[in-house]
């Protein structure tokens, strides 16, 4: 089998949306079983991939949001059509090219009461008895009551007027420049004030002292399961998910927002996300395994002159080339392959790859978990 080109070349990696069916599904979807899998085609169909691909180069911080659990996704695209588009979930995965910053996930309750005792407009938008149950609560009161006050409180910061917002984001701004003068900000501050200058007036600027903030190391991974808040604040990542465009917004975004479903539909779950740092494959290649059947997908850097092999495996891949210049070989023969080059590989399909320079690709696939389990 050849390993197909795409028909237009991409020579940038910014914001760069990588999906066989922008070039010739018809290809393809004529040969299911060839270049899907036949293990792929009977769990997911052949209409489309069941994973989605993408570089991303956040210059500006992307909204506050969460991805709907199978369940929630049906019912959403049932009776809103026109906003949420298909009925299927999307787990995804943010592997870093450079130093990326994220928020993710809720803060512990004690770091809250933190933010509670030092962050007064907080507590001038949610109110004195909705902090007050905050901070009357503790770890002894049980995981649920500890969600619920998580819940309280983070849906009444996301419900209050634009108004209300718009006065206390100009307070926070001030007080931090002022404070800043005489002493050092803390990160957190920092993004707030990059937040605010980016979106100001807006309810996500608060937000985010309610999150985890991520920063990623080049190599390192952030796994984002359904119903859990997140937004990428700077950096370049590959990103992977299940094939859906489902997305939950409520802060830092001109789009549609969602507020009472989002606040509905989160976890409430709090502590810092793992970070996944994959596992070695060989000297090049580096896998990053998420708990989804969906996709997984490997890096790999070559130095110059230098070879690997990726085995045929009974799903497809996508290849993207994100830096330098080299050879892509297979059964079929030999294709060079540079900066911004995509490349779909069919299912049973080995191939081989050779730097001609330092070379960087990566690769996404069906999760191989998925295949050893079926």
């Amino acid at each position: 089998m050849e390993i197909q080109l795409p028909k237009q070349r991409h020579r940038s990696v910014q914001r760069l949306r990588c999906s066989v069916k922008n070039y010739d599904w018809d290809w393809v979807s004529n040969n299911p079983n060839d270049m899907l899998g036949h293990k792929v085609v009977q769990k997911w169909g052949s209409s489309d991939l069941p994973f989605l691909f993408k570089v991303q180069s956040v210059a500006k911080a992307l909204s506050i949001q969460a991805h709907p659990d199978k369940e929630l996704a049906k019912a959403l695209h049932k009776s809103m059509p026109n906003i949420y588009k298909d009925d299927n979930y999307k787990p995804e995965m943010a592997l870093a090219i450079t130093h990326f910053h994220a928020l993710c996930g809720f803060i512990t309750l004690e770091e809250l009461k933190g933010v509670l005792d030092n962050v007064p407009e907080i507590v001038q938008v949610v109110g004195t008895e909705v902090s007050n149950q905050v901070l009357n609560t503790t770890k002894e009161d049980g995981e649920d009551k500890v969600k619920s006050v998580m819940r309280v409180i983070f849906t009444q910061l996301l419900s209050a007027s634009k108004e209300m917002i718009s006065t206390v984001t100009t307070k926070l701004k001030s007080r931090l420049q002022t404070e800043s003068q005489v002493r050092q900000l803390t990160e957190k501050e920092q993004v707030v004030l990059q937040l605010e200058k980016q979106y100001p007036d807006d309810v996500g600027v608060m937000s985010a002292l309610f999150l985890n903030h991520v920063k990623l190391e080049p190599g390192e991974a952030l796994c984002l399961g359904a119903n859990e808040p997140h937004a990428y604040i700077s950096g370049d990542c590959i990103e992977c998910m299940a094939t859906s465009d489902n997305v939950v917004r409520a802060g830092l975004t001109p789009k549609h927002r969602d507020i009472s479903t989002l606040c509905s539909m989160l976890t409430y779950e709090q502590g810092f996300p793992e970070i996944l740092r994959g596992v070695s494959l060989n000297p090049y290649v580096t896998r990053y395994t998420p708990p989804f059947d969906e996709f997984e997908v490997d890096r790999c850097h070559l130095p110059g002159g230098e070879s690997t092999e990726f085995p045929a495996v009974p799903g497809p891949s996508i290849f993207v080339v994100t830096f330098g210049k080299g050879t892509v070989s297979t059964s079929n023969g030999d294709h060079v392959i540079t900066q911004g080059d995509v490349l779909f590989t069919p299912a049973y399909t080995e191939i081989s790859l050779t730097s001609a320079s330092e070379l960087h690709t990566y690769r996404a696939g069906v999760n191989s978990t998925f295949f050893r389990g079926s």
